[in-house]
């Protein structure tokens, strides 16, 4: 498992409450992939497109 930031897994927490996904919060946190270059941003795959979270919480595409 990647390591997160409070402020990303608040986030995280915040886009898997969005939309039903049909698995748990477990395996969508274990589904994090990390950046190259990012300062700790890490990206996660929802609803068809990548999401970017930064180490402060900041999500965008």
């Amino acid at each position: 498992m990647i390591t997160t930031t409070k402020e990303q897994r608040r986030a995280l927490g915040r886009v898997f409450s969005r939309t039903p996904l049909g698995i748990p919060y477990r395996a969508f946190r274990a589904s994090v992939q990390p950046t190259f270059g990012c300062d700790g941003a890490i990206c996660v795959q929802w609803q068809g497109m990548w999401l970017c979270i930064e180490r402060d919480g900041y999500c965008h595409t």
